[in-house]
């Protein structure tokens, strides 16, 4: 046997690769809104572990998104890239970059390495420590849970928000408790520390706890606060009724994005590669480059060639000298009756301002960047 459920798969295996097209999409549960709600943390160019249970619907939002391409998802046995298995399959993926030995996953991981590390939620409490390893007298153990959670830059834990019995359903983008659960998870105090709410505020950590119907965060205050809830939704009678601690409620607390709750896809690629231009564009003094990631931009009209040109303009025409530049052009689109004109654009600027200009995809443009910001 390959996995606990697979004899053999060339998939698996790196022998062929899978079309994204041929993936079905995860039908619309309360399983999928959690699994929407967070990939919506995920950034481009950033690598993320995904744990065993419910995040592994992430790996299907991702597919189903087309946003594969632009982070890197790994898991724990060894996989990095591609779309990570779920259910028996767990450890295995399809289209993986890289296959290594699990002690080197690790390594990478306790060196800090994970963006993002998206876990499975069996128990919280008051001050956001969770509890995955025992409960009574079942010990389940931790396995890689404390050293992948204490050593991601963010943290997002998800799971429905009582278990035992819940019977959840999403209609008309509203979510609708049709049975509630029998065990609260959100407690007093968690029977066994798998992950501590104080160092992660140590270590400056965010964390969220994703649901169905809500979602926190761990506050400053070292306690749990709400800030987000789903639509069809009640407060207290949802919510506070079905928890052992009263949480802090955000003065914002606002709805669950509408999209997450939607047949359709939510356009997460369209979301991952939003950046206004103001932040696409940084001068560097003590190298005099300039840097503009153009990463997913879109110049859709004559409007955005002219945006890019005072943007320009604004950030080294004020310094009296020719500057270099460092131009990431990764996933750029243009329309085609717009190319004459932004190159014209282009060499305005070129006689105006530039001295050597280099470009870079993505991760060619981050060495450059990260290279003149040490």
């Amino acid at each position: 046997m390959q996995t606990f459920a697979t004899q053999y798969s060339a998939a698996f295996a790196g022998e062929i690769r899978v079309p994204m097209s041929t993936l079905e999409p995860m039908p619309m549960s309360a399983r999928k809104v959690i699994a929407r709600r967070a990939a919506l943390e995920l950034k481009r160019n950033a690598i993320v572990n995904l744990g065993i249970g419910m995040p592994e619907g992430v790996a299907d939002v991702v597919a189903e998104e087309k946003v594969f391409d632009l982070l890197t998802l790994t898991a724990e046995p060894g996989v990095i890239g591609g779309i990570p298995a779920s259910g028996l399959n767990f450890g295995a993926a399809v289209n993986t970059q890289s296959v290594i030995d699990q002690p080197s996953q690790f390594d990478f991981y306790d060196g800090g390495g994970l963006d993002v590390a998206i876990l499975g939620l069996a128990q919280a409490d008051a001050e956001g420590n969770l509890n995955v390893s025992k409960f009574g007298s079942r010990l389940a153990g931790a396995g890689g849970f404390i050293n992948i959670s204490q050593s991601a830059r963010a943290v997002v834990f998800v799971g429905t928000f009582t278990t035992g019995d819940l019977q959840v359903s999403v209609t008309r983008g509203k979510v609708r408790i049709d049975s509630e659960g029998t065990s609260f998870k959100f407690i007093r105090a968690v029977e066994h520390r798998t992950f501590s709410g104080a160092r992660a505020l140590a270590q400056g950590q965010r964390v969220l706890y994703v649901t169905e119907r809500c979602v926190f965060r761990l506050a400053e205050s070292g306690c749990l606060e709400l800030i987000e809830i789903a639509p069809g939704v009640d407060l207290q009678r949802q919510i506070l009724a079905a928890m052992d601690f009263v949480p802090e409620i955000s003065p914002d607390l606002r709805l669950m994005d509408a999209a997450l709750f939607d047949e359709a896809p939510m356009n997460l690629r369209e979301r991952m590669l939003e950046l206004p231009l103001a932040e696409r564009v940084a001068f560097d003094t003590a190298s005099n480059v300039l840097f503009v990631d153009f990463e997913g931009h879109v110049v859709a009209d004559s409007s955005d060639i002219d945006a890019i040109e005072a943007e320009v303009a604004r950030r080294v025409g004020p310094i009296g000298r020719r500057v270099d530049v460092v131009v990431n052009y990764d996933h750029f689109s243009i329309r085609p009756e717009l190319v004459d004109r932004y190159t014209a654009m282009v060499d305005r600027l070129t006689e105006r301002y530039y001295g050597r200009v280099t470009r870079y995809g993505t991760s060619g443009f981050l060495k450059a960047r990260l290279e003149h910001e040490v």
